[in-house]
C-alpha cells in the first residue's frame, strides 16, 4: 500500500492510498465465501458455489463492493498511522480508482488535530477576585437552616406574604380545563413564585375558603405560552413560627451546644465553599491566559457539531423549566445574536482547551492507571445519579471509556499548568491551589502526599469537565 497526504488547511487532509490487488485479495476471497452461503445455486451445495459462478449469477461487481466495504476501513486507519495523522471526525471517502486484478485507489478527506507548539507554560500569571464572606450571608444561612425547623400552624385571616396556603387550582383555556394543569390539596408558600405568573398576587388577601381568577401563561407541557385563565381557592392559611435562634436550637439543628459554636461553623463552610469557587475562577483565568498565548486552528465540523449540541441542550433545559426562548433571552437582556456569538466564543475556547490540554498531556508523558479510571467513572456515575456498576457497563458497552482516559488525562493536564501558575488576589496574596481539597480546606504542607495529590486529580477532573462541558445557559 501507498498513501500520500495533501493539507488541505491546518486542520483538514486529504489522504491519497493506493492499494495493491494482492492486498484486496483475502477481502475478496471472504466475499465470495459469504456470498456462497447466501445463494442457491442448482447443482452446488450451499456455501459451494465456485467464484466464477458467482460471478455470473450476483455479478463480479457487487463481490468487488463487498470487499471494498471491508478493506477500505483498514487502509484507511493504515494510512493515518504512516502519515501520523490525528482525526477529530469521520473522512470523507471517495473510491477515485479500480482496476479489476490491478489496482485500488481512494481518497480520504478529513478534518485532524492541528499540530500546536507549546509556548512555555510554567509560572503563568493570573489574578482572581478575593474571597469576600459579608455577615449577610452567614445570617441568611442560618436563617434558612431555622426554617428547616420552622412549624405551621392554621390562622384565620387573609394571606399575607410569607404564608403556607393550602390551595386548588386549575387553568381552563376556552371554557375547557388543560389536561395536566389542574392541582388540588397543595401547600404554596405565597412570594415564593416559579409556579405561574400571577399566582401570587392573586393569593394575597385571600382567606380560607376564599377564591380569584386570573389570567396567565402556561410555563410547562406542549401547550406552554398559551394563554389561560386560572382559577384557584384556599381552604387553609398557614402561618410559619420559626425556632428562637439560642442555644436550643443549636442543639436541636446541629452537634453544637451553642448558637455561637453554630454560626461559627456556618462561616467555616461558607468560607470554603467560597475558596473552592475562587479556585474554579484561578482554573479558568489560568486555561484563558494560556489561550491568549496561542493561535490555535480549529476544525469547523468540530465547532460547528459542538455548536449544535450546546443550543440543544440549552433548548432542552428551558423545555424543562417550562421557558420559551424568547423570555430565556428577555430575562438575560441579550439579542438572538448577541446569544449565538456568547455561545460560539464559548465552544471555540472549549475546543480549544482540549487540545491545548492534550498536547500538555502528551509532552509531561501522563498516565492513567485503573484505579483512577474507576474513580472516575464511580464520580461520572454519581454526578449523573446512575448506579456506578450500571454506568461503567454502559460506558464499556459504548465504547466510551476512551473518553473517559482522556477526561483524566486532561484533568492531570490542567492541574500541571495551574499548579505551577503564579495566583494572586484582588489584594495581592498568593493563592494556594495545590493543596486545596475537595472539601474547601487547605492541606498542612508538611503532610502533603497521597491524599492532597489525589484531591488535586479529583479537583482537576472536575475542572476539566467544565472545560469540556460549559454550560452555555
Amino acid at each position: 500500500m501507498k498513501s500520500a497526504v495533501e493539507t488541505v488547511s491546518p486542520t483538514r487532509a486529504k489522504l491519497t492510498v493506493e492499494v495493491p490487488f494482492e492486498e484486496l485479495q483475502p477481502s475478496l476471497d471472504a466475499a465470495y465465501k459469504q456470498i456462497a452461503q447466501q445463494i442457491n445455486i442448482p447443482g452446488f451445495r450451499r456455501g459451494k458455489v465456485p467464484p466464477m459462478v458467482i460471478d455470473r449469477q450476483v455479478g463480479r461487481g457487487a463481490v468487488l463492493d463487498q470487499a471494498i466495504n471491508e478493506v477500505l476501513p483498514q487502509k484507511y486507519v493504515e494510512a493515518l498511522e504512516e502519515n501520523s495523522l490525528t482525526p477529530v471526525a469521520q473522512p470523507e471517502i471517495e473510491v477515485t480508482k479500480l482496476e479489476d486484478n490491478e489496482v485500488l485507489e481512494f481518497t480520504a478527506e478529513v478534518d485532524v488535530r492541528p499540530e500546536i507548539t507549546l509556548p512555555d507554560y510554567t509560572g503563568l500569571a493570573a489574578s482572581v477576585d478575593d474571597v469576600e464572606l459579608s455577615d449577610e450571608e452567614v445570617a441568611e444561612q442560618v436563617e434558612a437552616l431555622r426554617e428547616r425547623f420552622a412549624t405551621l400552624s392554621d390562622v384565620e385571616r387573609a394571606a399575607a406574604d410569607g404564608d403556607f396556603v393550602v390551595l386548588d387550582l386549575k387553568a381552563s383555556q376556552d371554557g375547557e380545563v388543560v389536561e395536566g394543569a389542574e392541582v388540588s390539596g397543595m401547600s404554596y408558600r405565597v412570594g415564593r413564585g416559579g409556579m405561574i405568573d400571577g399566582l401570587d398576587e392573586a393569593l394575597l388577601g385571600l382567606e380560607p375558603g376564599g377564591s380569584a381568577t386570573f389570567e396567565s401563561e402556561l410555563v410547562g407541557g406542549d401547550l406552554v405560552g398559551t394563554k389561560v385563565e386560572v382559577a384557584v381557592s384556599i381552604s387553609q392559611v398557614q402561618e410559619q413560627e420559626l425556632p428562637e435562634l439560642d442555644d436550643e436550637f443549636a442543639q436541636l439543628a446541629s452537634e453544637f451546644d451553642t448558637i455561637e459554636e453554630l454560626t461559627a461553623d456556618v462561616r467555616e463552610r461558607l468560607g470554603r465553599g467560597k475558596r473552592l469557587e475562587q479556585a474554579a475562577a484561578a482554573r479558568d483565568a489560568v486555561l484563558e491566559g494560556m489561550l491568549e498565548k496561542m493561535e490555535i486552528p480549529l476544525p469547523e465540523t468540530i465547532v460547528a457539531d459542538e455548536l449544535n449540541a450546546r443550543r440543544q441542550s440549552v433548548e432542552q433545559q428551558l423545555a424543562q423549566a417550562g421557558m420559551t426562548m424568547e423570555a430565556y433571552l428577555e430575562d438575560e437582556k441579550q439579542t438572538i445574536e448577541e446569544f449565538e456569538a456568547d455561545l460560539e466564543r464559548r465552544v471555540r475556547d472549549a475546543v480549544a482547551a482540549q487540545f491545548v490540554l492534550d498536547e500538555i498531556a502528551k509532552t509531561e508523558e501522563i498516565g492513567v492507571d485503573q484505579n483512577e479510571l474507576s474513580q472516575h467513572l464511580v464520580r461520572r456515575a454519581q454526578q449523573s445519579g446512575q448506579d456506578p456498576q450500571e454506568f461503567a457497563n454502559h460506558m464499556f458497552e459504548h465504547n466510551h471509556v476512551p473518553d473517559l482516559v482522556q477526561e483524566i488525562l486532561r484533568g492531570k493536564a490542567l492541574a500541571i499548568l495551574v499548579e505551577s501558575a503564579v495566583v494572586t488576589d484582588a489584594s495581592g496574596n498568593p493563592v494556594e491551589l495545590k493543596r486545596l481539597l475537595p472539601d474547601g480546606t487547605i492541606a498542612p504542607e508538611e503532610t502533603e502526599s497521597a491524599e492532597s495529590a489525589e484531591a488535586g486529580d479529583e479537583t482537576a477532573a472536575e475542572a476539566t469537565e467544565v472545560a469540556e462541558d460549559e454550560n452555555a445557559s
